[in-house]
């Protein structure tokens, strides 16, 4: 009875150490990390263990300064870890070495060399017993597997962002490498360069058969590129969360995904932990003081209060049954047009719009589509070529504090401290407040947005996140008729951005401010929106559609993932910008 026993025990264990062998080409145990001595000492990673296949595709998702590019620079062998092992192929990894390609967000290229010299480090480092005709075959192999035969001869400085990321993916692969470490490499782009690349990588993995680890902070992307996607838990002492297996067919489709039921139910998941995950670690921001009751220089209702301190005055007006309610905000035939070499370059041609007061709009579109220079025309930054912008009735011909404005990179005087950047605006818009009623404007504001602990903290000491925060802040605190936002998150990682947008969601509906936000997302722009304009690619670049997002207030990304109605919006911006971009 018992040798049939003995020999079924026998006989299993064979496949599954070889299953075991094959899985572990790259082998993480109790890997830590800790920068600093003493009491200065933070741990940044902690018992990292991971075991990746040969030909994997694997994404991990987490916070700004969790330690994923620890993560990445103690694989490259460029930084040492404190405790735990590296292997690849079962050797341990004692140092950097051409097995290993490296790919990060910064695009690190010899500024004075072309397209094809910066290649060429490579190729002539870790091949110099070939031939030099042989080496030069394989440089302009990858250049051309990057679509960049055309500007093989162009230096760093003559290439968009996109180009400059081409070419550092170039570089990696030349040197023939067993696994491919991408940090954050498409970050900084704008969304359809950053598609393009996307596709670019997932072409050159399926035909080079790499192993890759990529570093993202989108869930999307995740979904698009990985097999699996793990989370690493924010730090100190950052861990994995549980794995997420990405059990999609390839090739994948941005559109079809969005069909997809397993697409959907991941997506969920991976948000809903990275959600819970967030929640655990962000701060109390403390008890908010109340808002004085004072009025801003630029309102109505302050021009007509001093109005009724004349003889004759009348009673307050109700500024919402004024016969421009409906049309707060007008684009009437709007157009931008740039003198060129060749001739006039219209960029922006008849833009109309109307926007109700208090509605939030969001524009959505390619890059080069004219956003930008839109938001700057109303903004009063960039002179209108056509047509006219009305706000409240009245002809915007130039800047003024009845707009406030949050761009991608808040405008912070670095030397000043959170408090005085905002104090700076409210002082020009609240003269004739008293000093502390200033003063509760600005604390109201900063701890609205969660800076209660941070007011006297100098601008340059803040994290990017902390530093939009301050600007977003000093835009609510001047109380304008118009909040413009230029993608103001879109610097910022997945996680950092979300929690900033249930900020701005939360502040602009107590504040019931008339807004409008320029975004290449799709979920930020259904997320913030009561309509969204999709523009149609420059030049001459006008209102395409407009979609009405007639979803419940107020919103969360949760809800939205939930909604029925939420895949149906979305489906119709991706299908329009799809045909933006292949027209």
């Amino acid at each position: 009875m018992g040798l049939p026993v003995m020999k079924e025990e026998m006989l299993v264990p064979a496949p599954v150490v070889e299953e075991a062998a094959a899985a572990a080409f790259l082998e993480i145990t109790g890997l830590s990390k800790s920068y600093g001595s003493g009491k200065q000492t933070t741990e940044v990673l902690k018992d990292i263990n991971l075991s990746i296949r040969e030909g994997e595709f694997v994404a991990i998702v987490g916070f700004s300064g969790s330690g994923k590019t620890t993560l990445i620079s103690l694989i490259a062998g460029l930084i040492a870890a404190d405790r735990g092992e590296i292997r690849l192929k079962g050797q341990p990894v004692a140092g950097p070495g051409p097995d290993r390609g490296v790919v990060f967000q910064n695009y690190s290229l010899m500024p004075w060399m072309t397209v094809r010299q910066n290649v060429d480090l490579a190729v002539n480092q870790i091949f110099p017993d070939i031939s030099a005709a042989e080496r030069q075959a394989r440089t302009e192999k990858y250049i051309e597997m990057v679509g960049l035969t055309h500007a093989i001869d162009r230096r760093p400085a003559e290439l968009s962002g996109g180009m400059r990321q081409r070419v550092n993916v170039a570089r990696a692969l030349s040197a023939n490498p067993e696994i491919l470490l991408l940090d954050e490499p498409l970050s900084a782009l704008d969304a359809l360069t950053r598609g393009n690349l996307q596709d670019e990588i997932l072409r050159i993995w399926e035909q080079e058969k790499k192993t890759v680890i990529l570093i993202t902070n989108d869930v999307d992307e995740g979904l698009l590129m990985a097999d699996r996607i793990i989370p690493l838990n924010p730090g100190p002492g950052a861990t994995f969360g549980p794995e997420f297996e990405v059990r999609l067919a390839r090739p994948r489709d941005r559109t079809a995904m969005n069909h997809d039921p397993e697409f959907k139910r991941l997506r969920k998941e991976v948000t809903e932990y990275l959600m819970k995950v967030g929640a655990e670690q962000a701060g109390d921001a403390g008890n908010v003081v109340p808002l004085p009751k004072v009025l801003p220089n630029t309102s109505a209702e302050y021009a007509e209060s001093l109005a009724q301190l004349r003889p004759g005055a009348t009673k307050d007006v109700d500024v919402k049954v004024l016969p421009h309610y409906d049309r707060y905000v007008e684009f009437s035939q709007v157009s931008k047009i740039y003198p060129t070499k060749k001739g006039p370059l219209t960029v922006v041609e008849k833009f109309d719009l109307r926007m109700k007061k208090g509605e939030f709009v969001s524009v959505i579109g390619h890059s080069g589509c004219g956003k930008s220079t839109v938001l700057s025309m109303v903004a009063g930054l960039n002179e209108i070529s056509e047509g006219v912008v009305l706000l409240d009735n009245r002809e915007i011909d130039s800047a003024g504090p009845d707009r406030g404005i949050v761009f991608q990179a808040p405008s912070l005087i670095p030397w000043l401290s959170a408090y005085d950047n905002v104090a700076l605006g409210v002082e020009q818009v609240y003269p004739h407040a008293s000093k502390a009623e200033r003063r509760d404007i600005v604390t109201h504001f900063l701890s609205r947005v969660g800076l209660a602990d941070a007011m006297g903290k100098k601008a340059a000491e803040l994290s990017n996140g902390m530093k939009q925060r301050v600007g977003i802040a000093r835009a609510f605190a001047l109380s304008p008729k118009l909040l413009l936002l230029d993608e103001p998150f879109g610097m910022l990682d997945s996680l950092t951005r979300w929690e900033l947008q249930e900020v701005l969601m939360d502040v602009w509906s107590r504040e019931k401010l008339t807004a409008m936000v320029i975004t290449h997302d799709v979920d930020e722009a259904i997320l913030l929106a009561d309509r969204v304009v999709m523009m149609t690619n420059g030049p001459r670049a006008k209102v395409g559609k407009i979609l009405e997002v007639d979803l419940p207030r107020p919103r969360s990304r949760k809800m939205l993932l939930e909604h029925p109605d939420y895949y149906r919006l979305r489906e119709e911006l991706l299908t329009f910008l799809a045909e933006c971009d292949h027209a």
